[in-house]
């Protein structure tokens, strides 16, 4: 049996905001595997950036840093990761933190 198409806010799902995140559930990001047109990196910060709360991000690249990841992988036109974090509106704090672990535009 096919249920009926959900529209607008019935086809969202709850956002959770008080989740608990281990180390562990962090570290899963780090081996992320790319589309062909994203350096690993770069996949692997991005997915970040759009899963996690800045908190919990700021302790990902705590860890994405020590594991020996590139904070300042490039595309093939040369933008860097915090320069896409940078056209965002709502990116503030996401962007102190990439510079703070030695991120550069």
């Amino acid at each position: 049996m096919s249920e009926e198409k959900k529209t607008g806010s019935a086809r969202t799902q709850a956002e959770v905001r008080d989740e608990e995140w281990s180390d562990a559930r962090l570290a899963a990001f780090l081996e992320l595997l790319p589309p062909a047109s994203l350096p690993a990196d770069y996949n692997i910060l991005l997915k970040a950036y759009r899963g996690m709360t800045a908190s919990l991000f700021a302790r990902f690249i705590k860890l994405y840093v020590d594991a020996g990841h590139d904070i300042n992988v490039k595309l093939a036109d040369g933008s860097t990761f915090l320069q896409l974090v940078l056209q965002h509106r709502k990116s503030a704090e996401y962007a102190t933190i990439l510079e703070a672990a030695g991120a550069t535009k």
